[in-house]
């Protein structure tokens, strides 16, 4: 840790990050000869075990106050059972503090599994990735694409999430984020916690410009919150000046009690090690007040996932 970040140090919650154990066989993208289509490229580096002591090691020597466990694409015909080893592995070893389980809104038995999965203590939101198209240019206004935001069974299913209180945790293309700005205002008692600021991807100028825009209507509706994390570019150097604009844009969009620091971990190490990238975060919301850093650092996070901090 630099001096300057030892001064600087502050309470952090991890609002997204990942544990797994490859011994279980249930990771089917994590298997040694299987490269699935990924936003970074070749993942091989990620292949291993990633557990408590793994992950307290790869922060050390920040220590995180509390780490929400989000669902790693454990195997669909199993999907109550990520949740059961995260309970165990909790009770094991005080970590995670929340975790974010698996949903597919399609399925037959989805109200099932959505009440099943919010009688696990530590469950505070559910995941699907929601079907979008490959390039910006491809989505329009209204699109009714099968299995996406606009899709009626995929809403079917999501509607189920109120009633149990539940969160939902959104990963999509910048350009689906109006998709997501109407599904907060048709459902508002359904808080949508966008991930990976929004998959800007490029840094260049007119993707940025793009991104921004799109974030900006996502930003509008009361009910959506945003973790700045996945901030890695495939093919790209990580430097703290690529990140600058994406972190201070998501903060400025959504003020920083909507808004929550997260590592992705062990993800993200492709790119930074665990203390740069807080370093990183940092130092470029340096120029926020201190009240803002504090909630983006911890007091959101800790908020959205009903964590009690010291």
């Amino acid at each position: 840790m630099t001096s300057e970040a030892k001064i600087d140090a502050m309470q952090i919650v991890d609002a997204h990050c990942h544990v797994w154990d490859l011994s279980l066989g249930k990771h089917p993208w994590l298997m040694q000869g299987v490269q699935h289509p990924h936003r970074y490229g070749d993942y091989s580096a990620v292949k291993a075990d990633f557990l408590p002591d793994d992950y307290r090691a790869a922060a050390a020597p920040w220590e995180i106050a509390a780490a929400v466990h989000m669902e790693a694409e454990w195997s669909p015909d199993d999907p109550l059972g990520e949740a059961l080893w995260i309970a165990e592995l909790n009770e094991k070893t005080g970590f995670p503090a929340a975790m974010t389980a698996q949903v597919w809104f399609d399925r037959p038995d989805a109200d099932h599994l959505i009440a099943a999965q919010a009688a696990f203590p530590l469950v505070r939101s559910l995941r699907q990735k929601p079907r979008a198209f490959a390039t910006a240019g491809e989505w329009s206004r209204g699109h009714d694409l099968a299995g996406s935001m606009n899709c009626p069974t995929f809403r079917r299913g999501y509607a189920g999430l109120a009633a149990h209180g539940l969160h939902f945790e959104l990963q999509t293309p910048f350009w689906h984020l109006p998709d997501a700005a109407d599904l907060a205002r048709d459902f508002p008692d359904t808080l949508i916690i966008i991930n990976h600021a929004g998959v800007p991807g490029s840094r260049e100028p007119a993707v940025l410009s793009a991104w921004s825009e799109a974030l900006a209507s996502a930003a509008a509706p009361p009910n959506v919150r945003i973790k700045v994390s996945g901030l890695g570019v495939r093919g790209e150097d990580w430097t703290t000046e690529a990140q600058r604009e994406v972190i201070l844009t998501c903060i400025d969009l959504f003020g920083a009690d909507r808004a929550m620091f997260a590592s992705n971990m062990p993800v993200d190490g492709m790119f930074r090690s665990f203390p740069r990238l807080i370093e990183d975060f940092i130092e470029i919301t340096s120029v926020l007040p201190e009240r803002d850093r504090r909630a983006f650092f911890a007091g959101t996070a800790a908020d959205t996932y009903g964590l009690t901090l010291s």
